[in-house]
């Protein structure tokens, strides 16, 4: 009997502190008011962070968020800049999705731009980009012949060409531009998240096999009309968190989030508990089995992997991403609004 009571009182002091622990997180709000769209966010380290967004806009902080330097790059004024990579204060890449598709880069901060990729082809969609190192990386691109558009650099985005071996696509299956986070590539992997009439994992073990097989399973997410699916997914270990669900309808919050941990070569999916409050279109890996997630209807936390979540902020947002190198946790979204996530 003793022992029963102890357990229960060591759940309950546990309880607490995770309730405690989520109230004592927040949101805070550093600027809008643009005339810009954003859902390209690349955080370098607790100082430095790039963003991206419509009407050719980029920004750039250098103190952690206090300030930022605004422009509209000339030329460039009707682009849509959905994803940013940035490797420094001096050097990024920005990929603009519709017609024409673009890829430009920067090495001296922003003060002048080159084109890098070029493609006049309306068939091109580009949905998000990402590297592995800072010399290797892809762009995702919705399909075309039934095949999904990878794009592959070699040499920090001086270059792109055609990735040789390119994933299936299912009739009516597509991928999201709308966080750049439905595409996550390191050194032996590549990751797609799709959506549409099927939303499924797409996992490319490269240099595991000669042949590159691509395995593909499903996310558990809503699926079967052009505005569902899988819009971002995130991971630690081997846990993996898929975020989405329907964005015309928002306020859905059935099959919004799952995780799948491999176990035994074996994908298993799991519904949180406790879903997050609506759509979300983006989800990052914090510490631990902490995640963050936003979308339309706000930003939602989850500290044991992805089995209960709570709504910290009730703004909307398009993006959040952590440092690459630090701490520093932003978001942002539509009308250039920009914040920082304070644990």
């Amino acid at each position: 009997m003793i022992l029963h009571h102890i357990k229960l009182l060591g759940l309950v002091i546990l309880l607490i502190f995770c309730i405690d622990t989520v109230k004592a997180q927040h949101i805070v709000l550093l600027q809008q008011g643009k005339p810009t769209s954003i859902r390209g966010l690349s955080v370098v380290d607790n100082n430095v962070a790039w963003i991206s967004g419509s009407k050719g806009y980029i920004a750039l902080t250098k103190d952690g968020g206090k300030t930022w330097a605004w422009q509209q790059i000339k030329g460039y004024e009707k682009s849509d800049f959905r994803a940013i990579q940035a490797l420094s204060a001096k050097e990024a890449i920005i990929m603009s999705s519709g017609t024409p598709a673009l890829v430009l880069k920067t090495i001296d901060g922003g003060n002048t731009w080159t084109e890098k990729y070029k493609n006049m082809d309306t068939t091109y969609f580009l949905d998000a980009m990402d590297f592995a190192d800072a010399k290797h990386g892809y762009i995702l691109g919705d399909p075309i012949n039934n095949k999904f558009v990878l794009l592959e650099t070699k040499d920090a985005g001086e270059t792109w060409n055609m990735f040789k071996n390119r994933p299936n696509a299912l009739i009516g299956e597509a991928a999201f531009a709308a966080s750049n986070t439905c595409l996550r590539v390191d050194t032996s992997t590549i990751k797609i998240v799709t959506g549409g009439s099927h939303s499924r994992l797409l996992v490319l073990l490269q240099n595991k096999t000669a042949e590159n097989y691509w395995m593909d399973s499903p996310t558990g997410l809503a699926q079967g009309k052009s505005s569902q699916g899988a819009f971002s997914f995130a991971e630690y270990k081997s846990t993996q968190i898929f975020v989405g669900g329907d964005y015309t309808n928002d306020k859905r919050t059935d099959s919004v989030a799952s995780y799948i941990v491999y176990c035994c070569y074996v994908n298993v999916i799991h519904y949180p508990k406790t879903p997050p409050l609506g759509y979300q279109s983006c989800v990052e890996y914090i510490k631990d089995s902490t995640f963050l997630s936003t979308g339309t209807p706000g930003t939602n936390i989850t500290v044991d992997g992805g089995q209960t979540w709570s709504q910290v902020d009730n703004t909307s947002f398009n993006v959040c991403r952590k440092a690459k190198r630090g701490t520093l946790v932003l978001l942002a979204g539509n009308d250039g609004k920009i914040a920082i996530f304070e644990p």
